[in-house]
């Protein structure tokens, strides 16, 4: 989904390199480079009192560092960092958080579920780890040699993230945390990453939503090794539903793109993005395939090896999706790929 329908933007276009804009009272929005196709990143700054709190840091590079310097310098040391915030594992937010936790002598606050996911795909624990993500892969069709490329390619959650916080302050779904005398709401989605945290400021009328909401892009939903069986797309879908709620006037500050009003219209697409794919796929099974033949229903593009492992990923959250729905199943056949089918007695 490249478009996104009846959203106002009332930014026409980011801060610049180093600086910051303020999008609501106490609310400042800084941009950073990511070295991918999606080439940056929206981290925010909230005044909190005598000082500042960070949500999301940006890649752990030394660029990213020099840049969060340059907007700092604006700030201190007259306001001091006082807290980061952190959405999810994913190195594009958390990358930094130790290494400016430890520069500010600060805690990072996150929830259990992201906290715990960085460390078991840092240190590559069983469930996390590339050969064990290579074998899921290979159950699911992919070549040997797309396999061993993902192999070869080595743990670049490193490369993102060359440190970690190594102890946090827990953030709870539904809990709220006290910034600058606002109270912000975490909101706990799932199926992009385990306990994506979300934070919802009433009073401000604005939702920080991570990447669980972006205005122009679809969030990467995907099905990992360490849970195979995994109904991704409906959780995914299940916290849209609740941001949904959310007053119609509420300001969304997305991780990607710009900042938007329209928030359930754009749930409202989304939603229906993920029925198309799902619908697209359906005609496809007329004859069991696996997830790696059908990836090519969901991405006519070329891919990479970084962009495959993304793609794995998604086409089997879609096909999870149909399979629990009763709308297709499964089976492994003699050569030990796993292939789904579309079932024609669901009525």
């Amino acid at each position: 989904m490249d478009q996104a329908v009846s959203l106002r933007f009332p930014h026409d276009a980011p801060p610049p390199r180093g600086t910051s804009t303020e999008v609501a009272p106490g609310i400042h929005w800084v941009r950073m480079p990511l070295p991918f196709a999606l080439d940056h990143i929206n981290l925010w700054l909230l005044e909190d009192g005598p000082g500042i709190t960070l949500v999301d840091c940006g890649l752990g590079t030394q660029l990213t560092h020099d840049i969060w310097g340059e907007v700092l310098a604006a700030w201190l040391p007259q306001r001091p960092v006082r807290r980061i915030v952190v959405t999810h594992f994913h190195p594009d937010h958390i990358g930094l958080a130790g290494r400016l936790a430890e520069d500010h002598a600060v805690t990072v606050s996150m929830t259990l579920g992201e906290f715990m996911s960085a460390h078991a795909i840092w240190h590559q624990l069983p469930g996390f780890d590339i050969e064990t993500m290579a074998r899921h892969f290979a159950r699911h069709g992919l070549s040997a040699t797309a396999c061993d490329a993902l192999r070869n390619f080595g743990n670049r959650y490193r490369k993102g993230a060359p440190t970690l916080p190594q102890r946090f302050d827990r953030l709870f779904d539904d809990g709220t945390l006290s910034i600058g005398g606002r109270q912000w709401q975490i909101i706990c989605g799932h199926g992009h990453a385990p306990e994506h945290a979300s934070l919802y400021c009433e009073s401000a009328g604005v939702l920080i939503s991570g990447d669980m909401v972006l205005p122009r892009i679809s969030t990467n939903v995907g099905v990992h090794a360490s849970s195979p069986d995994d109904d991704a797309l409906a959780q995914f879908l299940d916290s849209l539903a609740r941001l949904a709620t959310l007053p119609q006037d509420t300001l969304v500050l997305p991780s990607h793109g710009l900042p938007f009003y329209g928030l359930q219209t754009r749930i409202a697409a989304l939603g229906k993005h993920h029925d198309e794919r799902c619908a697209e796929l359906l005609a496809a099974i007329d004859e069991p395939k696996s997830a790696a033949e059908l990836m090519p229903v969901l991405f006519s593009r070329p891919l990479d090896t970084f962009q495959t492992m993304f793609a794995m990923g998604e086409a089997i959250a879609h096909l999870n999706h149909l399979l629990h729905a009763g709308k297709a199943s499964r089976a492994e056949a003699s050569d030990g790929i796993i292939r789904f089918v579309g079932r024609h007695d669901n009525g």
